[in-house]
């Protein structure tokens, strides 16, 4: 069963701050919306590219290659909601970031 991971002090990723992160030798990328942390998948399903990477506007992402849209809060694409990427649990604890990934 997985369990969360540390990966950064809550401080260190400001509101509206995307970062590419490995949890348990996963590609993560980290975003803060607005004080609330989530974590998707850090590869676009279009052609790969570093979604941690990315400009985030609200909870959405755009991929920095092609500009494919994801909402971070579900990992579901904006170009098409058929399509998504992984989607892991987020929590803050005593100033940390932790993930689960599954």
């Amino acid at each position: 069963m997985a369990e969360f991971v540390k990966v950064i002090a809550a401080a260190d990723l400001a509101p509206g701050a995307c970062k590419e992160i490995a949890v348990s030798g996963k590609p993560v990328a980290l975003f803060n919306v607005a004080g609330s942390f989530h974590a998707i998948g850090n590869t676009c399903i279009h052609r790969g590219g570093p979604l941690g990477q990315g400009m985030l506007d609200g909870q959405t992402v755009l991929c920095p290659w092609h500009a494919w849209a994801y909402d971070v809060t579900t990992g579901v694409s904006m170009v098409n909601p058929e399509f998504r990427v992984p989607r892991y649990d987020v929590k803050v604890e005593a100033g940390d970031v932790l993930v689960k990934v599954d």
